[in-house]
């Protein structure tokens, strides 16, 4: 049901006495919604058709049990702009969750009208689905928006906008909403969706942005919508809007699943870390890829969220659940590298097999003044899957004074930093494979 009700009241002076006639305003005739996922913020725009007599006509409205903010409502005549003037909006005294407009017309008949306003409660977020082949070279990746509506209003047929991008916002409009008089705390002065500076400032050194303005541009507002059920998406400055094609319903207190995206064969790297000082004595499983045309993506943006990963196991379409990770923004043109979690079919252990002192160096009075360590090192990894991998195992020797000698040539190596080592391996199926490697640390005199 609409809770935000408005009704018409139309004057007409006559020489005996003034006719009163109150009637409902007409149904909204279009509606779009512009959904921040950084704020609890909505921008609303409607389109309704008034029916006006010539001279005064009075439009009162009602925002109770809703989350709108009434000092951000605005409305201007889409026709015959010169002939109507929209005066005043006024909050008659001692009245709550009440307000009119003044609106004088040179014409009567019907005009349509665009009422905007900021409201709370509407919010949006991003999930995805990943669907690896068999050899898990190659991933389908879907997504997903869910859009959540505790407004306290109906949007019904809603044109949907999502923004990606952080915003900084001097008031909450959920506070704005609810405070008992328009015009009271927690602001000292009243917001308006027009009027941005100050309101929303832009990441980049506090440069301000009118961001809501550029973002619902009448222009694109009144385009006809695309029949497919693809998300546009176009860049607005440091932000982000993606707009669903077609209208949505959605009820107060409804969530909704809306399609975002679906590209398959999407190019990936299954890539397994070991790393004891960072990941403990397990094994991290990665899912590699890059947002751009090589990898079937990089037109957009994508927003940040969760992905869930499967793998098809036949050629039934059998799915095995893999992993999931949560993600932030992704630029276009950057890596993306997604942790999965612990796995058990991929084991590392490395194993200490011999320790000694040697080298010692003395000084003048014929103490010791610099030595080696001298540690042997066998690491085995075990892949008891049915697929190779790649695995990455990194030790970090804790000072920066050191060399290696290897005892075979299995896998790759190389030397990451001051203080740490990589080697690469690319264990078969059902498989263990098992390198050596003597680690020689300096220490005093030694070390120059």
């Amino acid at each position: 049901m609409n809770k935000f009700l408005l009704f018409m009241i139309v004057l007409a002076a006559c020489e005996a006495q003034a006719k009163v006639d109150l009637v409902t305003l007409p149904v909204r005739d279009r509606v779009q919604l512009t959904i921040y996922n950084s704020a609890d913020l909505t921008l609303v725009r409607e389109n309704r058709a008034l029916t006006l007599v010539g001279g005064l006509n009075k439009l009162q409205f009602s925002w109770a049990n809703t989350l709108i903010d009434p000092t951000s409502l605005e409305m201007r005549p889409l026709e015959n702009a010169g002939d109507i003037d929209i005066m005043a909006l006024t909050y008659p005294p001692r009245t709550v969750n009440l307000g009119l407009w003044n609106i004088k017309s040179a014409r009567g008949g019907k005009v349509p009208v665009e009422i905007d306003y900021l409201t709370s409660g509407l919010s949006w977020r991003a999930f995805y689905m990943g669907t690896l082949t068999e050899d898990e070279k190659t991933m389908r990746l879907e997504g997903y928006v869910r859009a959540t509506n505790n407004s306290g209003e109906d949007y019904a047929d809603a044109e949907t906008r999502l923004i990606v991008g952080e915003i900084n916002l001097i008031d909450q409009i959920r506070m704005l909403a609810q405070r008992q008089y328009p015009y009271d705390r927690p602001s000292q002065y009243p917001v308006s969706p027009m009027v941005m500076k100050g309101l929303f400032a832009g990441r980049a050194g506090g440069k301000e942005l009118e961001v809501l303005e550029e973002a619902v541009a009448y222009d694109s507002f009144a385009a006809e919508m695309p029949e497919t059920k693809e998300i546009a998406k176009e860049g607005l400055s440091e932000y982000f809007l993606y707009t669903i094609p077609g209208t949505e319903t959605i009820p107060n207190g409804w969530s909704k699943r809306l399609p975002s995206f679906d590209t398959n064969g999407i190019p990936v790297l299954n890539l397994y870390k070991y790393e004891e000082e960072r990941y403990g004595k397990g094994v991290l499983r990665f899912l590699n890829f890059k947002n751009d045309t090589e990898h079937k993506l990089g037109e957009t943006p994508i927003p940040g969220g969760m992905l869930k990963v499967f793998r098809t196991t036949d050629e039934d379409g059998h799915l095995a659940y893999e992993g999931q990770s949560d993600f932030k923004y992704i630029p276009v043109n950057e890596d993306v590298e997604l942790n999965l979690g612990y796995v058990g079919d991929v084991v590392v252990e490395p194993k200490l097999m011999d320790y000694k002192t040697d080298r010692f160096s003395f000084d003048s009075h014929g103490n010791i003044d610099g030595w080696d360590e001298i540690s042997t090192w066998k690491v085995e990894i075990k892949n008891t899957r049915d697929l190779p991998v790649k695995v990455e195992i990194t030790r970090n020797t804790g000072m920066p004074n050191w060399d290696i000698e290897r005892r075979d040539s299995v896998g790759k190596y190389e030397k990451v930093d001051l203080d740490s080592m990589k080697f690469t391996v690319e264990p078969e199926p059902r498989s263990n494979v098992e390198f050596t490697y003597v680690l020689t640390k300096h220490f005093g005199r030694r070390a120059e």
